[in-house]
């Protein structure tokens, strides 16, 4: 199906139902709603996720799609990468107020199913409890996982009865048994640690702080970090390796963290200034058209390349560089052209393997269509209110646009922090 006739045929249904009707397929932007677009594809990603899940019917209703060339692991790890990639990139927009707008009621429902879907994940006695304690798979999506809690603590991790909230502490401090490699797997572990270290739990700063120094020490310059050793010439730096130093580094400076011979505030001022300027390389990606080059591992993770972007739009912590309508605009056209596909989702809703639509011939060894939830991170932006310059700024072309109508746009040179 073309993708102009798949945009038209649903626009004007969609735009009827507005928020309702279950796992509506993503409406067709409409002049200056770009927020709206955006809310209703995570509406569609959230939705039969938490509903299942908040019932303890995840693994009965989430049919499994494997990687055609799967490493051999226990497939139950999809189930702890679906519901916690997907938390982690909806929780700012979980923590927005309630109020009486559709958008507002949508929230509170979908609020109340994440709160009873932790519940089931630490439930030694519900059908869904997760995979915590098999596959040291579960330390990387244990992250994302309290990455969420981090990221809307009033709202997901506040409102947890006594039993979850040990449950789950519990659980994280089990996963110290998995020894990290030297890969971005040290930050997962970090993590973890700034989570527990946030909820006045006994965090061990080895794990921090090792991983801290690593990543900075495979730090290549112009805004590129290795992942390990060796450089990879991926988006590795947008999965894992800029949001979750970051993060873990507000942490530290928030309460106050031993960090010999550094100090967490400047480790973080330089790690923002970084990503900044990665997010230039980002936004640079982005064509005329909103497609962007189709490299490295990990490809099916679709939108989450554009996390980067999407965290310091959501932080207020764009560079000067980069306006926030013009973010806006690139990253509409990045979500039109990626998701106006149909077969990115299932009959029943769930994501698939693919890219642009469904093909598992694409997905890495370790990958399942659990994993495709990170890329919901690349909404993170709707963590801030409509009423927000984010949204309400005049949409700007992009430099690709820009430059390929043959208008002026702004040089580009390699920086030196």
């Amino acid at each position: 199906m073309k993708r102009r006739h798949f945009m038209g045929s649903f626009a004007a249904a969609a735009g009827a139902m507005g928020l309702k009707g279950a796992h509506a397929a993503t409406p067709a932007p409409r002049a200056g709603n770009d927020r709206e677009w955006m809310l209703n594809l995570l509406r569609r990603m959230a939705e039969p996720v938490l509903e299942a899940m908040a019932r303890g019917e995840l693994k009965k209703r989430f049919a499994l799609e494997l990687s055609p060339t799967w490493d051999g692991r226990s497939p139950q790890v999809a189930y702890l990468e679906c519901f916690g990639r997907l938390i982690a990139g909806i929780a700012p927009w979980l923590a927005l107020p309630d109020d009486a707008t559709p958008e507002g009621r949508l929230r509170a429902r979908l609020r109340q199913l994440a709160l009873q879907s932790y519940a089931h994940a630490v439930d030694p006695n519900s059908p869904d409890y997760l995979s915590w304690r098999e596959h040291g798979q579960a330390l990387v999506d244990s992250s994302y996982f309290t990455n969420a809690l981090l990221r809307a603590p009033k709202a997901l991790w506040d409102p947890l009865d006594a039993t979850t909230k040990q449950r789950i502490v519990t659980e994280i401090k089990g996963l110290r048994r998995v020894e990290p490699p030297y890969i971005n797997w040290m930050l997962f572990a970090a993590m973890n640690e700034a989570f527990l270290l946030a909820v006045g739990e006994q965090a061990d700063p080895m794990r921090t702080n090792v991983a801290i120094r690593k990543v900075n020490e495979w730090y290549v310059g112009d805004g590129w970090i290795k992942d390990g050793e060796t450089f990879h010439f991926d988006y590795y730096n947008s999965y894992v390796m800029y949001p979750m130093l970051v993060e873990i580094l507000e942490v530290l400076e928030r309460h106050n963290a031993p960090f010999w011979n550094g100090k967490p505030a400047d480790l973080r001022a330089q790690a923002t200034k970084r990503m900044q300027r990665y997010g230039e390389h980002l936004e640079r990606f982005i064509s005329p058209t909103g497609t962007y080059p189709p490299i490295g591992r990990s490809l099916t993770y679709r939108t989450a390349v554009f996390q980067p972007l999407a965290l310091l739009a959501w932080r207020k912590q764009l560079p000067a560089s980069l306006p926030e309508g013009q973010v806006r605009a690139a990253m509409q056209a990045v979500h039109e052209a990626v998701w106006s596909d149909p077969t990115n989702f299932t009959k029943d809703g769930y994501l698939t393997l693919g890219f642009v639509g469904h093909h598992p011939e694409l997905a890495d060894i370790y990958s399942n269509n659990g994993s495709m939830y990170i890329a919901s991170e690349s909404l993170l932006a709707l963590g801030l209110p409509a009423t927000d310059s984010y949204w309400t700024s005049p949409a700007q072309d992009w430099t690709q646009k820009k430059a390929f109508a043959g208008r002026p746009f702004p040089k580009d040179y390699a920086v030196n922090y």
